[in-house]
């Protein structure tokens, strides 16, 4: 099993309560030459998998309900979903050559919890989860620094721009820029960071994983013409290999524009 999955998993029970003893993850069964269909109750915001064996298709710049699920025989592994409205969604994933069943309408009720909690996030003694003042404390520290370029992307009158990337503690801290050269109002729908490995001309050796921020610093709704807007986007801790890149997508809320950054 892949422990960073897991352990994302983790994080998303902390805006629930009483959760810490809920109920076996159910398991989803596929294969490589049927797709299983699941269709969730709202708009897929991310997913990801443990292993590489098996597959989860979702489109990714206009969210929709359905998923569709395949694998080839190995070891088992899981998969988490995160629906638009912040709702986590988790299950074991094994390999099985003939399947009973390939569509899945799944109700709210199936979700084991919440990304973020409904009024505040609070530490418990005895846990490593960093409180939201320790994050607004290093996120202003960053945004005080003098911005700088590790890469930048424009288009349709957006600049999109990576100005640092800072591993601190158990967290990765991303600086982003927004700035809106356009004549029109920007209003900042999805943003994704994804581990990419592999070449995309190879389909087989190629995976992007989608990764769940832990925390996000002065995140703009709106960015009006001629603005600009600087915040933190904070993730679970990871180091790239030397094969892996970072792609962050920045998608508008009520309209096409789309950026993507590529490290």
């Amino acid at each position: 099993m892949n422990i960073r999955i897991w352990a994302l998993s983790a994080v998303a029970l902390i805006g629930s309560k009483g959760v810490w003893g809920q109920r076996a993850l159910d398991t989803l069964y596929t294969n490589e030459s049927m797709n299983v269909s699941l269709f969730f109750p709202n708009p897929i915001k991310q997913a990801v998998t443990g292993h590489k064996n098996f597959v989860f298709s979702y489109d990714r710049e206009e969210a929709g309900h359905l998923g569709l699920l395949q694998g080839v025989e190995g070891v088992e592994s899981n998969l988490l979903v995160i629906t638009s409205d912040d709702r986590v969604y988790a299950y074991v994933l094994k390999y099985a050559k003939v399947l009973s069943q390939l569509n899945r309408f799944i109700c709210s009720e199936e979700g084991i919890g919440n990304v973020w909690p409904q009024k505040e996030l609070q530490v418990q003694h005895n846990t490593m989860v960093p409180s939201v003042s320790h994050y607004d404390t290093v996120c202003m520290s960053l945004l005080d620094r003098k911005p700088k370029t590790m890469v930048s992307k424009r288009k349709n009158g957006i600049r999109f721009r990576l100005e640092d990337m800072v591993h601190y503690g158990r967290e990765v801290y991303l600086v982003l820029e927004i700035k809106n050269r356009s004549t029109i109002d920007f209003e900042m729908g999805h943003l994704e960071v994804l581990r990419v490995s592999g070449n995309k001309k190879r389909r087989s050796a190629y995976q992007e994983i989608s990764m769940v921020p832990s925390y996000e610093y002065d995140r703009p709704v709106k960015i009006k013409q001629g603005e600009t807007k600087r915040f933190v986007h904070v993730l679970p801790k990871f180091v790239l290999g030397d094969t892996e890149h970072l792609k962050i997508i920045l998608g508008e809320l009520h309209g096409n524009r789309r950026v993507e950054l590529f490290k």
